[in-house]
């Protein structure tokens, strides 16, 4: 498939209704508030819109903008540095000389892998060069986080604001700063530094659509997006409303950029995958919309044949496989296509531990029924009794899911580590509850304590 960039119109030259901002509630828990497009704007009675009284963002860009690193000036080459450096070599040459029994030495070894070091088939003095050379590397790699990140979010947020999402459809979560934590959770490392900025993308384009599914669009107009979305046609934007407009296109435009990047450096054409993944996020999406509008509640197992989808984890997982792997092959992307069971699994857990964090909250706005909701209804058990049954089910997931990353597979170890850590995540943002929608309680903690708080160490400690 061809690639094609559109430009998004200037927010000059677009004819829309503009939403009010919210009107601030003395309790959001209360039933969902509406909105109504003035009677100009529609023939017959006003259309009665859904809100789901999302707190705006609490990270604000100028803020964000500010953020520095006082570890940016031991990266630079210079005398503290160097000097530093030839020290570590000595200290650690002392070490591994000094270990001469050879179960302390593998236990050495141990301890620099679990620091992310790679030992591989190498003789005693190799290793102790290779120790060397990875402890200083590790330690450079360490000053070398704490200004990427901070570098990556202020690109990241303002790449958000010009595309002009969060201002354009402010019924929809504004939560950069949490998908850039979800992102440096799933893979850490700073090689994978373009991996960090289009994971965010991603993110924050799935949360953005996935409100307009949830809480604004009238079914009708859900059926003209997916539709949209499974022709992967930009004249298919004629028959969207003007808000459903803006969306698609920064879609349209964002997923096309990145398959770009692709297309010109390993020759692989993923359009077609990228798109079947949006595609299938969107199907579901629209279903889950034709639950809540028909007062349907569904079996647990029909509910999750469904949901494994609705929460993302497939697009996420099928766009981080093409942002770390090259090169790419042909049995992979085959076996990428039907959804393996690492993603499955991964997926699974990620929906089963946002079920037990956010459906409270999501049912008193109105959403669908979740799992714990599904299987109370069918077999009449408490929610504790549901809770219990779901909190097996991630136990038992795991367990599969533990079974297939040692697996044959087409895939790299960083793919499946990306997999792995993406359910690991899911159960520290929803430990406390909605850690991704509500962001000034325990996750705005991890954000100042992981990306913008300096770790305090200095140069005297290494």
């Amino acid at each position: 498939m061809a690639l094609r960039l559109l430009p998004l119109t200037p927010p000059s030259t677009i004819t829309r209704y503009q939403p009010s901002k919210h009107v601030p509630v003395k309790n959001p828990s209360n039933a969902r508030v509406t909105r109504h497009i003035p009677k100009s704007q529609v023939s017959g009675p006003p259309l009665v819109r859904r809100s789901g009284n999302y707190q705006p963002c609490i990270w604000e860009y100028d803020y964000v903008q500010s953020l520095t690193s006082h570890y940016a000036n031991y990266i630079l080459p210079g005398e503290t540095y160097t000097k530093r450096a030839e020290k570590l070599k000595g200290d650690v040459r002392i070490m591994f000389e000094s270990t001469v029994e050879p179960l302390a030495q593998l236990e050495l070894i141990d301890v620099l892998q679990r620091l992310g070091l790679t030992l591989k088939h190498i003789d005693s003095l190799q290793l102790l060069n290779h120790i060397v050379t990875c402890t200083i590397t590790k330690n450079l790699k360490f000053f070398y986080q704490c200004l990427t990140k901070s570098l990556f979010l202020i690109f990241l947020f303002k790449w958000w604001t010009d595309l002009g999402l969060g201002k354009k459809l402010d019924f929809a979560r504004d939560r950069l700063m949490e998908n850039f934590l979800w992102t440096v959770g799933v893979i850490f490392e700073p090689q994978f530094g373009y991996c960090w900025r289009m994971s965010t993308k991603v993110n924050a384009l799935i949360m953005t659509i996935d409100d307009v599914y949830d809480v604004y669009g009238t079914l009708d107009e859900l059926e003209l997006f997916t539709d949209a979305v499974e022709r992967w046609d930009v004249n298919a934007m004629e028959q969207l409303p003007d808000y459903m407009k803006i969306c698609f296109l920064a879609l349209y435009n964002s997923v096309n950029e990145m398959a770009y990047v692709v297309l010109k450096e390993q020759g692989s054409d993923i359009v077609s995958y990228l798109k079947k993944a949006w595609a299938d996020i969107c199907k579901t999406y629209l279903l889950e919309a034709k639950w809540y509008h028909s007062g349907y509640t569904p079996t647990l197992e029909e509910y999750l044949n469904n949901a494994w989808i609705s929460i993302s984890a497939p697009v996420i997982l099928v766009h981080s496989y093409f942002f770390v792997t090259n090169p790419i092959t042909k049995e992979a992307l085959e076996c990428l296509e039907s959804y393996p069971n690492i993603i499955r699994w991964s997926s699974m857990i990620l929906r089963l531990c946002d079920d037990l964090g956010t459906s409270t909250d999501e049912l008193k706005r109105g959403d669908v029924p979740k799992s714990i909701q599904c299987y109370m209804n069918e077999t009449s058990a408490s929610e504790e009794e549901a809770r219990e049954h779901i909190r097996g089910l991630i136990s038992d997931t795991w367990k599969k899911m533990n079974e297939d990353r040692v697996a044959d597979s087409p895939f790299s170890q960083t793919f499946i580590g990306i997999a792995m850590n993406l359910a690991r995540m899911a159960q520290c943002m929803y430990q406390y509850g909605d850690g991704h929608g509500i962001q000034d309680r325990e996750t705005k903690d991890r954000v100042l304590a992981l990306l913008v708080e300096p770790i305090p160490l200095s140069l005297q400690h290494i």
